[in-house]
């Protein structure tokens, strides 16, 4: 059985950080991407950061860029989100979600196209206060 399980939401202060992690179990977890995707209530989920650990291919949303940090232990089949400066706009449930990735060149689209996802979490609240 596939699961994902995410871990490290709560709540920060502006500026401040939180590192989420997902961890993943019945697949194999080098022929998957994983990526963060978030969505808070009344908007559409959006992706936030992509990685595909077999080759370390990322992709990082605009609003990520330069804040946030995708990361992977293909020990633990684990991948990390590393938030800094965080914003209150960055108030969401963060999902992770997995798709098989297998030899094929690494996608954007994997992260800006949430509904191609094959497995989702249930999901960890982020909430940032100003």
């Amino acid at each position: 059985e596939v699961q994902l399980v995410e871990s490290g939401g709560g709540l920060a202060q502006a500026g401040g950080s939180l590192r989420l992690s997902c961890a993943a179990s019945g697949f194999t977890f080098d022929d998957y991407a994983i990526g963060w995707f978030r969505q808070d209530p009344g908007k559409e989920r959006e992706g936030v950061a992509c990685i595909r650990s077999s080759d370390g291919n990322t992709y990082y949303a605009d609003s990520a860029k330069g804040r946030f940090t995708i990361s992977s232990d293909r020990t633990k089949s684990t991948v990390y989100l590393q938030m800094n400066n965080l914003k209150p706009e960055d108030t969401a449930v963060y999902y992770c979600a997995a798709v098989d990735a297998g030899p094929v060149e690494f996608g954007a689209y994997w992260c800006t196209d949430w509904y191609v996802m094959d497995h989702w979490g249930k999901g960890t609240l982020v909430t940032v206060s100003s």
